[in-house]
């Protein structure tokens, strides 16, 4: 016997009771239950109804199966019916107080919302996270794809769909970028496909991951006019993830060229989508320092930590090395696996540091510009993995968001600093103490960021 009605209605509660009744003492007796939220009882009653040819307008709905003997279903009624049924043919009957029915369809109600809420959370654990990628013929998308669909960066239980979106004069490279995924059967990617169409980007976008690249020194290109590029790029993409993506989507910024000014025009010309969820990455920047620093150092590259990049991230920036730390150097004091030595005591060579490191034509500089792929893609990957799964507790990353007047730097520019993951969120680590000459540098960079 089939029972449904109304999460809340008492006389449904009083008709469930009953039938359990039964269940339990009656060996072929079964019974199966359906509610329904009050809210959508009187559409799938009347859906219902029509499909089996019932006249029935109450809660509760009960009937007979009777698949087994090729029918569709007996309609019993309603609870006066079901009781009457249960009196002629078992000689029982429910005493159920009006109160007690209260307090049951109560608690029905707050069951079936639970429930629902249980169901809706695996739902969204089956549904693939929508990822888009632009300017995807870039040797960064290539590079990165593997990555996010491997399951290290949104775990082994989230599958994903890729969606590639770049102009029609790479169709065939999009293409072939598919068929490659597709053949390495990656088991969490659950599809991928590449899109020309601009009208059709970021439809249920989780994320977006803008690659797009404006050209410097170029003869016939001035800075003024590559920034004007830059904007409205930003100027077509900003409605449309509005438009198309979901409330919550979160937009990554990287790139070799204006990485800062990107996610400042996004939040700009798209002022709906969440400042807090545009952030522009610099972990290129901190990987690349970390390993010119471990060479020098004679040590693993993974044995650096905590280098923060601060200002804009692809222009003038600073790599702050005072709160860096060393893990596994092989020097005169040797500790546990979480024993580490600030990098400038051990480190005296300023004049390689402001040589190598620090300059903006510096070799530094040169390395991460000239990278082909791997860096950016890896560091698009881990910004990713730390926003969904939190950062190492205690280390930094540096990431470009948009101020509040952290650190003396103006509000309402985007600006590299250090922050900490946790929750599916960041912060900016304010704790942090810089000097004073660290704040004369930071105001520079922010007076020429505005410019």
């Amino acid at each position: 016997v089939v029972f449904t009605g109304k999460a809340d209605c008492p006389h449904y509660a009083r008709a469930e009771l009953l039938a359990d009744y039964l269940q339990a003492n009656l060996p072929d007796f079964r019974v199966h239950k359906i509610t329904q939220h009050p809210d959508k009882w009187e559409q799938w009653l009347h859906d219902i109804c029509k499909m089996n040819g019932w006249a029935h307008r109450e809660s509760p709905v009960i009937w007979r199966e009777l698949l087994d003997r090729g029918g569709k279903g007996l309609l019993l009624g309603g609870l006066s019916d079901f009781l009457e049924h249960a009196k002629h043919y078992y000689g029982i009957t429910s005493m159920m107080l009006g109160e007690q029915m209260l307090d049951i369809a109560e608690e029905n109600l707050q069951a079936h919302i639970e429930t629902e809420k249980e169901e809706e959370e695996i739902k969204n654990h089956i549904k693939p996270l929508q990822i888009w990628i632009t300017s995807a013929s870039a040797p960064t998308c290539y590079q990165l794809i593997p990555l996010l669909a491997n399951g290290e960066v949104f775990g082994m239980t989230t599958e994903i769909s890729i969606h590639l979106l770049d102009t029609d004069q790479f169709k065939e490279v999009l293409c072939g970028i598919v068929m490659e995924a597709e053949d390495m059967a990656f088991p969490l990617l659950r599809s991928i496909s590449e899109h020309t169409e601009i009208s059709e980007a970021f439809i249920q976008a989780d994320i977006v991951i803008i690659l797009d690249d404006v050209l410097l020194n170029r003869e016939d290109q001035s800075l003024e006019n590559s920034i004007r590029e830059v904007s409205e790029i930003c100027q077509v993409y900003a409605p449309l993830i509005e438009k198309n993506a979901k409330s919550e989507v979160r937009v990554i910024s990287s790139g070799k060229t204006f990485v800062n000014l990107k996610a400042m025009m996004i939040i700009t010309y798209g002022p709906s989508i969440k400042p807090e969820n545009v952030i522009a990455v610099a972990t290129s920047w901190e990987s690349a320092a970390k390993a010119m620093l471990a060479r020098k150092l004679n040590m693993s590259a993974s044995g650096v930590k905590d280098v923060i990049v601060w200002g804009n991230i692809t222009g003038c920036n600073y790599i702050d090395l005072s709160y860096a730390k060393l893990y596994g150097y092989d020097g005169a004091i040797w500790g546990p696996a979480n024993f580490s030595r600030p990098l400038l005591s051990v480190l005296y060579d300023s004049e390689w540091i402001h040589s190598e490191l620090l300059p903006a034509e510096s070799s530094l500089s040169s390395r991460v510009r000239g990278c082909v792929g791997m860096l950016p893609a890896h560091a698009v990957a881990t910004v990713l993995r730390y926003w969904y799964h939190g950062s190492p507790p205690g280390e930094i990353l540096s990431v470009g968001i948009l101020t509040k007047g952290q650190f003396c730097v103006p509000e309402g520019i985007v600006f590299s600093m250090p922050v900490r993951f946790q929750n599916g969120d960041w912060e900016v680590m304010t704790e942090l103490e810089i000097s004073e000459e660290t704040e004369e540098v930071l105001g520079h960079l922010a007076r020429e960021l505005i410019e």
